[in-house]
């Protein structure tokens, strides 16, 4: 095998753009990240400058080559990994962004969904794409942008526009306009793609009124797309692999097999379980979407979104002003020994699943006289593990009613930034009553492209040799009693039902 011995990770997120050289047995070379801003243009809604997310993504990459001491010659292929959901509307012929990017977080559409799910659509909608009707996916922010920007439905039936999240976007510019694609995975996350037959369905796009002609070619995640122009690294590059953020993580801890699960803790959290090529509808909250694929055959997951992960420690930084910086989170919290009773749902865009509840609101409930901001730091951090452990209860009654395919799930594989907070970990592992295993790489959303890059460009001879090379840096073994944490699980409950009065 004289393959070049580098592969190279384009991880496209919500606050930063980043890169990062991997070595073929997983290890990191060297990365380089650029944030860009974030726009709220007014309440609710979130946009993203497209030539922002460009040319930090771009600038990224030619700074880590850099650092790695490599050029483009010694890559074997480059993956892209992106923040999902996020809709981009450009001109073919210029390449000039017809809006800004409206941003997965972005609510702006909720009324267009509401009438869908008033037209008694949201149960044709989940059959053929998994998902509930609801403004986080793609179609209903495209749908806005012709809706609202003038002359754009007429021209793109004429052909003259291009739709795509982020991956599309950036595989578009990096070569040079000759390739608009996507992957199942983004594919799976538009409320346009039906998931059964790996095709853009054409009634749904009936539906939303999306005329066909937007719409980006789809192949498998692990599919050479193209190549790069060769003067924006130094050298044509094999562009061998894409997938949303969350299925790359999925891939990148090497849940390949129906029944592992991971959660990715970020500015959200986002908990996925294999379900294999069974495609089954959630009785608990869930969406069920597509997994990342090295072959044509469908493949799936559950998974569920918290939308205010980490997020709710840069609100205690900026908000707050509690803190001065993020890593100063895990001090505070630790100089009191519990929360002193205060519970806080960070509902800050409302509560994703298993609750859907788009109106809550944020809340901290059981402050005393004697509560310090030590407690509420504590609780904020608390928070991500019980929103996290509501979503694996969710996933576990699926699995137990045999939804999944599989049996329950006996370990929870972790990763994303938050996850080095020894403090989150043990109290998430507590909760769960399971095995909480953080690796080695925690960067396995990038990892998990930079995977699929080299499977397709044959570094990888199969997924049997990836699952081999990922090991354990630490496991949190829970500690604390099953009613002491089913006790602490009724109280989230409660206050939960406390933010949408």
């Amino acid at each position: 095998m004289n393959h070049p011995p580098f592969l190279l990770a384009l991880d496209q997120g919500t606050s930063s753009s980043r890169s990062i050289v991997f070595d073929a047995r997983g290890q990191i070379v060297a990365k380089a990240q650029r944030e860009f801003r974030q726009i709220y243009p007014q309440p609710g809604w979130v946009e993203h400058d497209p030539q922002e997310i460009w040319s930090s993504q771009l600038a990224t990459a030619q700074e880590v080559l850099a650092q790695a001491g490599i050029g483009a010659a010694d890559l074997a292929a480059l993956g892209i990994t992106n923040q999902r959901e996020t809709t981009l509307v450009w001109n073919r012929t210029s390449g000039e962004p017809l809006y800004n990017a409206i941003v997965w977080q972005d609510r702006r559409a909720e009324p267009a969904c509401a009438v869908l799910r008033a037209r008694g659509l949201a149960d044709i909608i989940r059959e053929k794409t998994g998902l509930v009707v609801d403004a986080y996916f793609s179609g209903a922010k495209l749908q806005w942008i012709l809706d609202n920007i003038p002359g754009a439905r007429t021209a793109a039936r004429r052909g003259e526009l291009a739709f795509g999240t982020v991956d599309t976007w950036l595989t578009w510019h990096l070569t040079g306009g000759a390739v608009h694609a996507t992957d199942v995975s983004n594919a799976s996350r538009t409320m346009l793609f039906n998931v059964h037959s790996n095709q853009w369905d054409d009634e749904l796009l009936e539906i939303l009124d999306i005329p066909r002609e937007l719409l980006p070619a789809v192949h498998p995640s692990s599919h050479v797309y193209g190549h790069t122009r060769a003067d924006l690294l130094g050298a044509a590059v094999a562009i061998g692999g894409i997938a949303g953020d969350q299925q790359s993580a999925l891939f990148g801890q090497a849940c390949f097999r129906a029944g592992q699960a991971k959660n990715t803790y970020g500015t959200g959290c986002f908990m996925l379980m294999h379900t294999g090529p069974h495609f089954q509808h959630s009785a608990n909250g869930l969406i069920t979407t597509s997994a990342a694929q090295v072959t044509a055959t469908p493949e799936f997951a559950l998974e569920g979104s918290v939308f205010i992960g980490g997020a709710v420690v840069q609100w205690l930084r900026d908000g707050l002003q509690a803190i001065k910086g993020s890593e100063a989170v895990q001090g505070l919290a630790e100089s009191v020994p519990d929360s002193g009773g205060v519970m806080f749902v960070p509902a800050f865009t409302g509560l994703g699943a298993p609750y859907w509840k788009p109106e809550a609101r944020g809340a901290i409930l059981g402050l005393s006289r004697g509560t310090s901001v030590a407690h509420i730091a504590r609780a904020a951090l608390e928070s991500i593990a019980f929103q996290s452990a509501a979503l694996l209860q969710a996933m576990s009654r699926d699995a137990l009613a045999g939804l999944a395919g599989s049996g329950e799930v006996t370990e929870l594989r972790v990763d994303g930034g938050a996850c080095v907070n020894d403090l989150l970990m043990q109290f998430q592992a507590d909760l769960l009553g399971i095995p909480v295993v953080r690796p080695q790489v925690i960067e396995t959303t990038a990892l998990g492209a930079a995977y699929l890059a080299g499977l397709s460009c044959g570094v990888y001879r199969n997924l049997e040799q990836l699952a081999a090379q990922w090991q354990v840096e630490r496991t949190f073994h829970p500690t604390m009693s099953r009613e002491r944490a089913g006790e602490l699980m009724q109280q989230w409950e409660h206050a939960v039902a406390q933010t949408t009065l």
